[in-house]
């Protein structure tokens, strides 16, 4: 049988979880109302978004803190996992790559992957400079 001390990394990455979807669903529908729908501007944001969070987050906790190996679980594992959207953004471009939408294809493909790791070393920075 389990100990509590045992559970506790699953309970800290279902709680990141439940929130990181909560507000991936929240942005994805805020974004939705003041955008285009032929782009899925909210996968974008909530990529980069998450991207940033998870880079100044990892280099933060690594380099310029100490902080209990807990709110790795509750952070990277369970919010970046569940609030990023990378099955979305694969399914999406996918779609338009099937419809013959080339540019979109190709600017989704380009947007997420540039922005992402941008967003993922401008966080590093963002930590290291704090």
């Amino acid at each position: 049988m389990r100990t509590w001390i045992e559970w506790k990394p699953y309970l800290w990455i279902s709680l990141g979880a439940v929130l990181g979807t909560n507000l991936r669903y929240l942005v994805s529908r805020i974004v939705t109302r003041f955008s285009d729908a032929a782009f899925p501007y909210g996968t974008l944001l909530i990529n980069v978004t998450g991207s940033l969070i998870l880079g100044f987050f990892l280099v933060w906790t690594t380099e310029r803190v100490l902080a209990n190996p807990l709110w790795r679980f509750l952070v990277a594992v369970g919010f970046c996992g569940s609030y990023t959207t990378f099955s979305s953004y694969a399914f999406e471009s996918m779609t338009y790559f099937e419809q013959g939408h080339w540019t979109l294809f190709a600017i989704n493909i380009l947007a997420n992957n540039l922005l992402c790791l941008g967003a993922v070393l401008l966080g590093a920075v963002i930590a290291r400079t704090l």
